[in-house]
Protein backbone atom coordinates (compact mmCIF):
# COMPACT_ATOMS: atom_id res chain seq x y z
CA UNK A 1 0.00 0.00 0.00
CA UNK A 2 0.86 3.93 -0.65
CA UNK A 3 1.12 5.38 2.52
CA UNK A 4 0.71 8.71 3.73
CA UNK A 5 1.57 10.09 7.24
CA UNK A 6 0.84 12.98 9.40
CA UNK A 7 1.49 13.52 13.19
CA UNK A 8 5.79 13.00 13.05
CA UNK A 9 6.02 13.44 17.13
CA UNK A 10 7.32 11.11 19.76
CA UNK A 11 5.32 7.90 18.96
CA UNK A 12 4.07 8.98 14.91
CA UNK A 13 7.75 9.94 13.82
CA UNK A 14 9.43 6.02 15.10
CA UNK A 15 5.59 4.76 13.78
CA UNK A 16 6.54 6.58 10.24
CA UNK A 17 10.09 5.34 10.11
CA UNK A 18 8.77 1.60 10.77
CA UNK A 19 6.61 1.81 7.77
CA UNK A 20 9.35 3.11 5.63
CA UNK A 21 11.65 0.65 6.70
CA UNK A 22 9.27 -2.44 6.21
CA UNK A 23 9.23 -1.29 2.19
CA UNK A 24 5.78 0.52 2.04
CA UNK A 25 6.46 3.95 -0.38
CA UNK A 26 5.19 5.91 2.02
CA UNK A 27 4.65 10.43 2.20
CA UNK A 28 5.03 13.05 4.67
CA UNK A 29 3.35 15.73 5.88
CA UNK A 30 4.06 18.44 8.53
CA UNK A 31 3.21 21.77 8.90
CA UNK A 32 6.80 22.90 10.00
CA UNK A 33 9.48 21.64 7.84
CA UNK A 34 12.16 21.07 10.43
CA UNK A 35 9.87 17.98 10.91
CA UNK A 36 10.18 16.50 7.54
CA UNK A 37 14.12 17.22 7.25
CA UNK A 38 14.76 14.41 10.04
CA UNK A 39 13.58 12.48 7.61
CA UNK A 40 15.84 12.98 5.18
CA UNK A 41 17.61 9.33 4.99
CA UNK A 42 14.65 7.77 4.76
CA UNK A 43 13.81 8.63 0.59
CA UNK A 44 9.94 8.86 1.97
CA UNK A 45 8.66 11.61 -0.18
CA UNK A 46 7.41 14.95 1.35
CA UNK A 47 3.90 16.57 0.19
CA UNK A 48 2.99 20.26 -0.08
CA UNK A 49 -0.63 19.73 2.10
CA UNK A 50 -2.21 16.93 2.94
CA UNK A 51 -4.56 16.78 0.39
CA UNK A 52 -1.16 16.06 -1.78
CA UNK A 53 -0.22 13.65 0.57
CA UNK A 54 -3.82 12.12 0.23
CA UNK A 55 -3.89 11.97 -3.46
CA UNK A 56 -0.71 9.58 -3.38
CA UNK A 57 -1.68 7.61 -0.67
CA UNK A 58 -4.39 4.33 -0.30
CA UNK A 59 -3.67 4.36 3.11
CA UNK A 60 -3.17 7.87 5.40
CA UNK A 61 -2.61 7.75 8.79
CA UNK A 62 -3.19 10.70 11.32
CA UNK A 63 -1.28 11.08 14.48
CA UNK A 64 -1.71 14.26 15.72
CA UNK A 65 -2.75 15.54 19.30
CA UNK A 66 -6.46 16.27 19.63
CA UNK A 67 -10.20 16.46 17.80
CA UNK A 68 -9.66 19.74 16.53
CA UNK A 69 -6.56 18.59 15.05
CA UNK A 70 -7.30 15.63 12.79
CA UNK A 71 -10.95 17.40 11.30
CA UNK A 72 -8.62 20.02 9.85
CA UNK A 73 -5.46 18.03 8.55
CA UNK A 74 -8.59 15.48 7.25
CA UNK A 75 -11.65 17.99 6.08
CA UNK A 76 -10.22 21.61 5.81
CA UNK A 77 -9.74 23.63 2.50
CA UNK A 78 -6.40 21.56 1.43
CA UNK A 79 -7.55 18.10 3.68
CA UNK A 80 -7.02 14.91 2.94
CA UNK A 81 -10.32 13.67 1.83
CA UNK A 82 -10.12 16.62 -0.75
CA UNK A 83 -7.16 14.97 -2.32
CA UNK A 84 -8.02 11.15 -1.62
CA UNK A 85 -9.51 9.08 -4.14
CA UNK A 86 -12.03 6.84 -3.62
CA UNK A 87 -11.42 3.52 -2.36
CA UNK A 88 -8.82 4.40 0.05
CA UNK A 89 -8.59 4.48 3.72
CA UNK A 90 -7.92 6.42 6.77
CA UNK A 91 -6.57 5.47 10.21
CA UNK A 92 -7.04 7.84 13.23
CA UNK A 93 -4.06 6.42 15.22
CA UNK A 94 -4.85 9.83 17.53
CA UNK A 95 -6.67 9.24 20.84
CA UNK A 96 -9.96 11.29 20.53
CA UNK A 97 -13.42 11.28 20.92
CA UNK A 98 -15.38 8.08 19.85
CA UNK A 99 -17.89 10.50 18.29
CA UNK A 100 -15.34 12.48 16.28
CA UNK A 101 -14.24 8.99 14.29
CA UNK A 102 -17.94 8.25 13.73
CA UNK A 103 -18.48 11.95 12.30
CA UNK A 104 -15.91 11.33 9.80
CA UNK A 105 -16.56 8.17 8.99
CA UNK A 106 -19.83 9.55 7.92
CA UNK A 107 -17.92 12.34 5.80
CA UNK A 108 -15.26 10.27 4.76
CA UNK A 109 -17.59 7.63 3.10
CA UNK A 110 -19.28 10.58 0.70
CA UNK A 111 -15.69 10.96 -0.86
CA UNK A 112 -16.00 6.61 -0.79
CA UNK A 113 -13.23 6.73 1.68
CA UNK A 114 -13.34 4.21 4.69
CA UNK A 115 -12.42 5.48 8.11
CA UNK A 116 -11.21 3.31 10.90
CA UNK A 117 -10.58 4.44 14.37
CA UNK A 118 -7.25 2.92 15.28
CA UNK A 119 -5.55 4.36 18.40
CA UNK A 120 -2.31 3.19 19.93
CA UNK A 121 -0.38 2.45 23.14
CA UNK A 122 2.96 2.03 23.82
CA UNK A 123 4.88 5.65 23.23
CA UNK A 124 7.42 5.83 21.04
CA UNK A 125 10.17 2.99 22.35
CA UNK A 126 6.85 0.51 21.50
CA UNK A 127 6.79 1.96 18.13
CA UNK A 128 10.66 1.58 18.06
CA UNK A 129 10.48 -1.46 18.67
CA UNK A 130 7.36 -2.36 16.52
CA UNK A 131 5.38 -3.52 19.57
CA UNK A 132 2.63 -0.83 19.87
CA UNK A 133 -0.59 -1.85 20.25
CA UNK A 134 -3.86 -1.02 18.11
CA UNK A 135 -6.81 -0.74 19.06
CA UNK A 136 -9.18 -0.68 15.88
CA UNK A 137 -12.81 0.41 14.99
CA UNK A 138 -14.72 -0.06 12.18
CA UNK A 139 -15.37 -2.55 8.92
CA UNK A 140 -12.92 -5.55 9.74
CA UNK A 141 -12.53 -5.95 6.22
CA UNK A 142 -10.73 -2.10 5.93
CA UNK A 143 -8.94 -3.03 8.90
CA UNK A 144 -7.18 -6.38 7.75
CA UNK A 145 -6.67 -4.38 4.70
CA UNK A 146 -4.57 -2.31 6.70
CA UNK A 147 -2.99 -4.98 8.57
CA UNK A 148 0.19 -5.14 6.37
CA UNK A 149 0.86 -1.52 7.31
CA UNK A 150 0.02 -1.86 10.97
CA UNK A 151 1.81 -5.19 11.73
CA UNK A 152 5.32 -2.71 10.88
CA UNK A 153 4.95 -0.98 14.29
CA UNK A 154 2.15 -3.25 16.46
CA UNK A 155 1.75 -6.66 18.11
CA UNK A 156 -1.09 -6.65 18.98
CA UNK A 157 -3.54 -5.22 16.64
CA UNK A 158 -6.92 -6.25 18.40
CA UNK A 159 -10.36 -5.63 16.29
CA UNK A 160 -12.67 -4.56 18.42
CA UNK A 161 -16.08 -3.40 16.14
CA UNK A 162 -17.53 -0.87 14.38
CA UNK A 163 -16.20 2.37 14.58
CA UNK A 164 -15.65 4.63 18.39
CA UNK A 165 -15.24 0.95 19.81
CA UNK A 166 -11.19 1.21 19.46
CA UNK A 167 -11.32 4.77 20.83
CA UNK A 168 -13.46 3.83 23.63
CA UNK A 169 -10.97 0.87 24.72
CA UNK A 170 -8.09 3.27 24.42
CA UNK A 171 -9.82 5.50 26.76
CA UNK A 172 -10.72 2.89 29.44
CA UNK A 173 -6.98 1.40 29.29
CA UNK A 174 -5.96 5.03 30.01
CA UNK A 175 -8.59 5.99 32.63
CA UNK A 176 -7.73 2.52 34.12
CA UNK A 177 -3.64 3.54 34.02
CA UNK A 178 -4.33 6.99 35.51
CA UNK A 179 -6.17 5.13 38.31
CA UNK A 180 -3.45 2.43 38.98
CA UNK A 181 -1.68 5.74 39.17
CA UNK A 182 -3.12 7.46 42.46
CA UNK A 183 -3.21 3.52 43.72
CA UNK A 184 0.23 3.10 43.61
CA UNK A 185 1.49 6.58 44.88
CA UNK A 186 -0.84 6.32 48.07
CA UNK A 187 0.58 2.65 48.78
CA UNK A 188 4.17 4.24 48.66
CA UNK A 189 3.02 6.99 50.94
CA UNK A 190 1.57 4.70 53.56
CA UNK A 191 4.84 2.79 53.27
CA UNK A 192 6.50 5.66 54.04
CA UNK A 193 4.50 6.28 57.14
CA UNK A 194 5.01 2.49 58.66
CA UNK A 195 8.81 3.11 57.81
CA UNK A 196 9.39 1.13 54.53
CA UNK A 197 12.01 2.89 52.30
CA UNK A 198 10.15 3.44 49.33
CA UNK A 199 12.87 2.79 47.06
CA UNK A 200 12.80 -0.86 48.01
CA UNK A 201 9.02 -1.20 48.23
CA UNK A 202 9.36 -0.21 44.86
CA UNK A 203 11.19 -2.83 44.12
CA UNK A 204 9.77 -5.43 46.11
CA UNK A 205 6.65 -4.78 44.27
CA UNK A 206 7.73 -4.48 40.86
CA UNK A 207 8.53 -8.14 41.57
CA UNK A 208 4.78 -9.30 43.17
CA UNK A 209 1.54 -9.85 42.23
CA UNK A 210 0.87 -6.06 42.63
CA UNK A 211 3.51 -5.05 39.74
CA UNK A 212 1.92 -3.06 37.37
CA UNK A 213 2.95 -0.18 33.98
CA UNK A 214 1.77 2.27 36.50
CA UNK A 215 4.22 1.50 39.55
CA UNK A 216 7.20 1.23 37.61
CA UNK A 217 6.75 4.39 35.76
CA UNK A 218 6.41 5.72 39.21
CA UNK A 219 9.77 3.92 40.38
CA UNK A 220 11.70 5.53 37.54
CA UNK A 221 10.68 8.81 38.26
CA UNK A 222 12.04 8.82 41.69
CA UNK A 223 8.57 7.35 43.45
CA UNK A 224 6.76 11.15 42.31
CA UNK A 225 4.61 12.14 39.98
CA UNK A 226 5.96 15.17 39.14
CA UNK A 227 7.62 13.68 35.84
CA UNK A 228 4.24 12.38 34.53
CA UNK A 229 2.35 15.82 35.36
CA UNK A 230 4.64 17.44 33.84
CA UNK A 231 4.40 15.78 30.36
CA UNK A 232 1.13 13.26 30.72
CA UNK A 233 -0.95 15.22 33.29
CA UNK A 234 -3.29 17.68 30.36
CA UNK A 235 -3.87 14.84 28.29
CA UNK A 236 -4.52 11.77 31.33
CA UNK A 237 -7.35 15.05 32.46
CA UNK A 238 -8.62 15.36 28.71
CA UNK A 239 -8.83 10.98 28.58
CA UNK A 240 -10.32 10.70 32.16
CA UNK A 241 -12.67 13.47 31.21
CA UNK A 242 -13.96 11.87 27.89
CA UNK A 243 -14.62 8.51 29.47
CA UNK A 244 -16.70 10.47 32.47
CA UNK A 245 -18.63 12.12 29.48
CA UNK A 246 -19.32 9.06 27.66
CA UNK A 247 -19.99 7.27 30.94
CA UNK A 248 -22.86 10.03 31.99
CA UNK A 249 -24.16 10.08 28.26
CA UNK A 250 -24.84 6.22 28.58
CA UNK A 251 -26.42 6.01 32.14
CA UNK A 252 -23.35 4.13 33.24
CA UNK A 253 -21.58 4.08 36.56
CA UNK A 254 -17.80 4.69 36.21
CA UNK A 255 -17.42 3.21 39.97
CA UNK A 256 -14.33 3.58 42.10
CA UNK A 257 -11.97 3.63 39.00
CA UNK A 258 -12.87 7.47 38.38
CA UNK A 259 -12.54 8.10 41.73
CA UNK A 260 -9.21 6.61 41.79
CA UNK A 261 -8.26 8.33 38.37
CA UNK A 262 -9.72 11.68 39.81
CA UNK A 263 -7.44 11.49 42.96
CA UNK A 264 -4.31 10.92 40.22
CA UNK A 265 -5.63 14.51 38.83
CA UNK A 266 -5.23 15.74 41.98
CA UNK A 267 -2.28 14.91 42.86
CA UNK A 268 -0.94 16.14 39.78
CA UNK A 269 -2.68 19.39 39.85
CA UNK A 270 -4.73 19.09 36.87
CA UNK A 271 -8.15 18.11 38.33
CA UNK A 272 -10.75 17.88 35.68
Amino acid sequence: MRVGFIGLGSQGGPMARRIIAAGHPTTLWARRAATLEAFADTGAATAETPATLGAGSDLVCVCVVGDDDVREVLTGEHGVLAGMSAGGVVAVHSTVHPDTCRDLAKTAAVHGVSLIDAPVSGGGPAAEAGRLLVMAGGDAEVVQRCRPVFDSYADPVVHLGDVGSGQVTKLLNNLLFTANLATAMSTFTLGAGLGVDPARLGEVIAHGTANSFALGRIVDAGVSLDRLAQYAGALLRKDVSLVASLADAAGAEPGVVLTAADATLALMNHQR
